[in-house]
């Protein structure tokens, strides 16, 4: 059998290898499935292919959300069985062995296959929701709405939150505005903060989101959170960034300036599966989007910009690093 794979070969060179793919000899915890749809993360795999990340090995095959069909199974004791179309944590590559210990969840037949793989994406926004205090009526702050951002001030929104989204990009506003965010600003944290002030009546907002990965822009925003808020770093921060620390946990100790709670929201604080001592894990988070997506409530096509097939992938990655206004939620088309 045949295989198809994305791989980063050094610092911003992308190619597709074809070379040969054994199905056979699974574990019993093991399937192999064929991919259908495999969703890019700009951040993460951008920051992969500028060679910047030490824990991503060059050549590699980058990707972690993916929609496949089983081919075939191990002869483990589970309940997938061959056709069945799951969502998982799968890479760009057209087959893949993977294991069924983790986020492997079956698709509900109503859901629009090309949605699925969006799913990763909410999970990580959905970090921020849980970490956070955000209750019924409060003001929240978004800076940074790609898909994480997006999706971030989406479920806030479905917490009960007026959500303030903030970008410098007006096509990520455009598409804000079409999942519903109800308070958008073009501009950055200078002029964003007269706005947020604006908006809620000098108070600031409670909790805000971090989903740039920015240094500046977070210490920028902490210049808006009300006395006793929380900002919540969703995006990884990355690059280098000089200032007074002394200054920036001033804000976290001083009352007088506003004795703000730093909190980290990484995906990986929850365990994967669930267990019987934690309330969340990634597969419940998983189903709640599922569900989410199913009901319309959490808007998934508006972030869809392109659908490529895997021979154009060094054309996504040069459109996601150097177009931003036109390369957003990029697939690849597996079938």
């Amino acid at each position: 059998m045949k295989n198809k794979r994305v791989v980063f070969s050094s610092p911003w060179k992308v190619e597709l290898l074809e070379e040969d793919f054994n199905p056979h000899n699974l574990r019993e915890d093991e399937i192999v499935v064929k991919k259908l749809y495999t969703l890019i993360s700009p951040g993460t795999e951008l920051a992969c292919l500028s060679g910047n990340e030490s824990w991503f090995t060059m050549p590699d095959t980058p990707g972690y959300a993916a929609v496949s069909e089983i081919i075939d199974v191990g002869g483990g004791d589970h309940s997938f069985r061959k056709g069945d179309i799951v969502y998982h944590y799968g890479d760009h590559s057209k087959y893949q062995k993977v294991s069924v210990r983790g986020n492997v969840l079956k698709v509900p037949k109503t859901m629009n296959l090309r949605w699925v793989p969006f799913t990763r994406m909410a999970t990580v926004a959905a970090t921020s929701i849980r970490v956070s205090n955000i209750e019924f009526g409060d003001d929240v702050g978004v800076t940074g709405l790609g898909l994480i951002g997006n999706m971030a001030a989406q479920l806030a929104q479905l917490q009960g939150a007026s959500v303030i989204g903030i970008d410098l990009s007006g096509k990520r506003l455009e598409i804000a505005e079409r999942c519903g965010v109800f308070d958008l600003h073009n501009g950055d944290v200078s002029s964003a903060k007269a706005h947020v002030l604006d908006k809620t009546n000098g108070a600031g907002v409670s909790t805000h989101i971090e989903a740039t990965g920015i240094p500046q822009v977070g210490v920028g925003s902490l210049e808006w959170i009300a006395k006793l808020g929380e900002i919540v770093f969703l995006g990884s921060p990355r690059g280098e960034f000089n200032g007074d620390i002394t200054d920036v946990l001033n804000y976290c100790h001083l009352y007088n300036r506003g004795c703000i709670t730093f909190k980290g929201a990484h995906e990986w604080r929850f365990p994967i599966e669930p267990n019987e001592f934690v309330k969340h894990s990634l597969v419940r988070n998983s189903n709640i989007v599922f569900d989410l997506m199913n009901r319309n409530k959490l808007q998934v096509e508006p972030l869809i910009s392109h659908v490529l097939a895997p021979e154009q992938a060094a054309l996504a990655y040069e459109g996601l690093r150097n177009y931003k206004d036109e390369y957003f939620g990029v697939l690849f088309d597996w079938s």
